[in-house]
């Protein structure tokens, strides 16, 4: 168990100080003093600022413009600050932040800080110099979520005290560290107060993959500014106060100097937060808590990517939004400035471990070994080891998905991963490939990527590559799986041998033309990955005459402008020059209608990620279809040509029996159906479109997003490109009974090829179950997803699924056949019937031994009327709905019952949120 270790009381004393008043103007020249009230009277306050005190009285929220100016104020009145913009958000607002120290930041400063990630630069003797001279670099960075406003809020007081005071503990931290401060990571979602984005993605999941415009620029300012000690405020249910120790589980490859500094920062909050009346409200428990909610586990939050990406002390804080404007800012401050003043007074021993972090890994790296698994609640042990294994290479094969695996490559290379191509083949003698295989002496061709583990960024190659994250202890937060090949559909091996291949290191992303076509001839590249779709749907909409000819696209050579090139390399596909016309089966761009059912919003779920991914990805011009179009027939309807139902919790969509009957004559005339997961297929099957029926899943099934093994049917032109056996991500999707009028186009194994990683409970369920339909109806077909293949906007195996569907031939679906009696559907005869299938999200999952069900039942019960129970074998579950898809930190209780629970005294044996 990771321990926290004590800190010096006079240490946190000095963080604990909160300066509330400008006092009286004093030269930057002036001597500090123990007064934190005396202030540079020539830098104005936020309450001078923006007309009203932060957080006392305040009728409004503080606007992105008022933001932003107080932060140009800041900048123009303090030599102690320097402002900047990272990018623009989805709307194009600016995303600004400060950067605050009391010494000049130099290039040669943030080189010296940066070089500590790599100890075969640096050096020991050079890496103590900087920890002795150089600055720590911490950051602020608030409103993630775009409703929860008081950590942005208080970051402009702690720009203002940072920027103006002349205390000593000012001087402290400003001598001591570089403070980077984003007030607003959010800005769009600020505006309209909403959690998400403009496109509805939640930006505390999207940090690896990094495919929202905020995230990325933010990641790309992390690595010039690489942070020891990393805040990221938050708002929460309730009116308590979360800063870690985290709950378990902590990701085994965080190392453990960050853990540390978080923990220990943990006791410095605590030491700090009773003042200034931070505990002055009416609560019946204390105004903070710690290990409890929010673990460190999923590889796409604001406190992980920090910890394992950039070694940093990555931490989660969340305050109660139930309580007052005056305390929820006020509380975010003194979190932050006690942060601040541990950071600074243990700046130096820091800056050391920083350092060692990197050899460590890199020591590791070389040795193969992964880092085991650890928990850090009290009371808990670890359940589930990192198995015994050696890891030192990885590499990506190029077989197929060539444009993906490019992309990943580009994803690894802007997180200071070294990845090198094969120039000549070599073998591998001892080789595991991805789905739990082995195999001896293992050619891996030339063009292949090889990441080796010996590298100074190990603990993020295994993070985000690895092919199973090995969760020490059943508690979710989030997905228990976000294998990045497995997500990208890219072949992949790992090995424990010494592999010196002929290689040199990728500098830049490949791909675009590698010749010159004549003026008649054409550019071709094979449909192999979403790269290749998107760049065939943005070919389509400049109005190039694409074809496909067998597995191959070819476009007109005059249709490949330099724009068009450059498209193509920055996608990682390669278009090889031909005399040959464009001659084959003309593709035509999709008119695609996305369905604004009954519940759905244009900026959350898959209706946000099918703008995002559809709209501003692929350059489709969706047009918005609403429950009243389909049941009234109108052109807004009938004019489209493809229909995408999004996910969702209405199983009829609203439509009247009018409604399904103009849909299934729309289908017959060779239009495109594509049902995403709950609601799209369960509209389908309401509107008779499909033979499948939804299995209901027992209380104690779990699937806690995991890939599995599916199996292709090549027969429907949706597994066009992929392999006979692939993977596909689950996260409690429908289950659903193979099709007898269709092409089961995937469907998970039926024998001894299933498989999984990540968490599952009772996943042998899914055997020989659909994963994707292909139904005709008429000239059209109906082609019905049971999971979400744009979830987050990051697999990238499920988006090249929707794209074969948008791109298959007009009036195909009379060609199907349908699927003949066999394993598949033999194995889901014995399938429990439908029953009692609700329009939920994921619902919360509670796991008790049986002999507590009763105890547990009477804590339920105060919550909630609606959980059900059941005991199966020697435990308890409790099953609590979940119809408006909240997370953890959104849900009105789950937090406080999960509590209560464990002060009560019963054991929990897993929670799933």
């Amino acid at each position: 168990m990771r321990l926290l270790k004590p800190s010096a009381l006079a240490v946190l004393l000095v963080a604990a100080l909160t300066p509330q008043l400008a006092g009286t103007p004093a030269s930057a020249g002036t001597p500090c003093g123990s007064d934190p009230a005396a202030h540079l009277g020539s830098v104005p306050t936020p309450e001078q600022f923006l007309g009203f005190p932060l957080g006392l009285g305040q009728q409004r929220v503080v606007t992105n413009t008022e933001i932003r100016g107080y932060l140009s104020a800041v900048d123009k009145a303090s030599d102690r600050v320097t402002t900047g913009t990272m990018g623009t958000s989805v709307l194009g607002q600016p995303l600004d932040y400060a950067v605050v120290s009391g010494r000049r930041v130099t290039p040669r400063t943030l080189a010296d800080i940066r070089d500590l990630r790599d100890p075969r630069r640096t050096g020991a003797t050079r890496a103590r110099r900087t920890a002795a001279g150089e600055p720590a670099i911490v950051w602020i960075a608030g409103n993630v979520h775009g409703g929860e406003t008081s950590g942005a809020d208080a970051s402009l007081k702690t720009l203002y005290e940072l920027a103006a005071g002349l205390s000593c503990a000012v001087r402290d931290r400003t001598d001591n560290l570089i403070t980077v401060i984003l007030p607003t990571q959010n800005p769009d979602g600020r505006d309209a107060a909403r959690r998400q984005n403009e496109y509805g993605f939640d930006l505390n999941r999207d940090w690896f993959a990094r495919t929202q415009p905020e995230t990325d620029s933010k990641v790309d300012l992390l690595r010039r500014y690489p942070p020891q000690v990393f805040i990221d405020a938050h708002e929460m249910g309730g009116r308590q106060y979360f800063f870690p120790p985290n709950a378990d589980p902590i990701h085994h490859e965080i190392a453990d100097a960050p853990v540390d500094w978080i923990n220990r920062i943990g006791a410095a909050n605590k030491a700090g937060f009773g003042y200034n009346g931070a505990c002055t409200e009416t609560v019946t428990t204390e105004c903070y808590f710690n290990y409890d909610t929010y673990d460190l586990f999923y590889m796409g939050y604001g406190d992980t990517v920090p910890a394992a990406g950039f070694g940093a002390a990555g931490m989660t804080y969340e305050k109660g939004s139930a309580s007052a404007v005056q305390d929820r800012v006020q509380q975010q401050f003194n979190t932050q400035w006690a942060t601040l003043g541990w950071a600074a007074a243990n700046k130096r021993e820091v800056l050391n471990g920083y350092y060692r972090i990197w050899a460590d890994a890199l020591a590791e790296g070389r040795a193969g070994a992964l880092e085991p698994n650890e928990v850090v609640q009290p009371g808990n042990t670890v359940q589930f080891p990192v198995p015994n294994i050696k890891i030192k290479s990885y590499v990506l094969l190029p077989d197929r998905q060539l444009g993906d695996v490019r992309r990943l490559v580009e994803r690894l290379r802007a997180m200071d991963v070294e990845v090198y191509e094969i120039k000549k083949p070599i073998t591998v003698r001892d080789a595991h490939l991805f789905g739990g295989r082995s195999a001896k002496n293992v050619t891996v061709p030339a063009g292949a990527y090889w990441i080796p583990m010996a590298q100074p960024q190990k603990h993020w190659i295994q993070a985000t590559l690895g092919e199973d994250p090995y969760v020490p202890f059943p508690y979710f937060y989030d997905v228990s799986s976000w294998s990045n090949p497995l997500l990208m559909g890219i072949d992949t091996l790992y090995t424990g041998d010494d592999l010196r291949p002929h290689a040199v290191r990728v500098k830049r992303i490949e791909g675009g033309a590698t010749g010159r076509a004549p003026a008649k001839g054409s550019y071709s590249y094979p449909l192999d990955s979403a790269s290749a779709a998107q760049l065939t749907f943005r070919l389509l909409g400049r109005g190039a005459a694409a074809v496909r000819d067998g597995d191959l696209i070819r476009v007109p050579a005059k249709a490949v402008s330099r724009d068009a090139d450059r498209l193509a390399r920055s996608l990682g596909v390669t278009l090889i020059p031909s005399r040959r016309p464009a001659a084959g089966t003309a593709l035509v761009r999709p008119d695609v209608g996305l369905f604004r059912g009954a519940g759905i919003t244009t900026t959350a779920g898959s209706y946000g990620e099918a703008r995002y991914l559809l709209g501003s990805r692929w350059g489709l011009d969706l047009k918005p279809v609403t429950t009243a179009d389909i049941n009234d027939n109108t052109p807004a309807f009938t004019g489209r040509g493809v229909l995408l139902v999004p996910d969702g919790s209405n199983a009829t969509g609203g439509l009247t029996a009018a409604g399904q009957a103009n849909l299934r004559a729309w289908i017959a005339r060779g239009n495109t159906y594509l049902g995403l997961r709950n609601e799209g297929t369960r509209l389908a099957r309401a509107a008779g479109l499909t033979s499948t029926t939804e299995v209901a899943k027992p209380d104690d099934y779990l699937v806690i997003g995991s890939h599995l093994r599916v199996d292709v049917d090549h027969r429907s032109p949706i597994g066009a490109g992929r392999p006979a056996e692939d993977f596909e991500f689950n996260n409690d999707d429908p289950i659903l009974t193979p099709s007898t009028t269709g092409v089961n186009a995937l469907t998970y194994p039926s024998g001894d090829t299933f498989w999984h990683n990540g968490y599952t409970v009772g996943s042998d369920l899914l055997k020989g179950t659909a994963v994707v339909v292909d139904e005709p109806t008429g000239a059209g077909r109906a082609v019905l997803f049971a999971f979400n293949p744009l979830f987050r906007g990051y697999n990238e195996s499920g988006q090249q699924l929707v794209a074969n569907a948008l791109l298959a031939p007009a009036g195909a679906g009379s060609a199907l056949r349908a699927t003949s009696p066999g394993p598949a559907r033999a194995a889901a005869a014995n399938l429990p019937a439908p029953a009692n299938l609700g329009g939920e999200w994921r619902p919360a999952r509670i796991q008790v031994a049986a002999a507590d069900l009763a105890r547990a039942r009477a804590v339920v019960n105060r919550y909630t009327s609606t959980a059900t129970a059941s005991v199966i074998g020697g435990s308890a579950y409790f099953t609590i709905p979940n119809p408006d898809g909240l997370q953890p930190d959104e849900h009105p209780f789950l937090r406080d019952l999960v509590t209560e629970l464990k002060a009560a005294g019963i054991p929990l044996r897993a929670v799933a949120g």
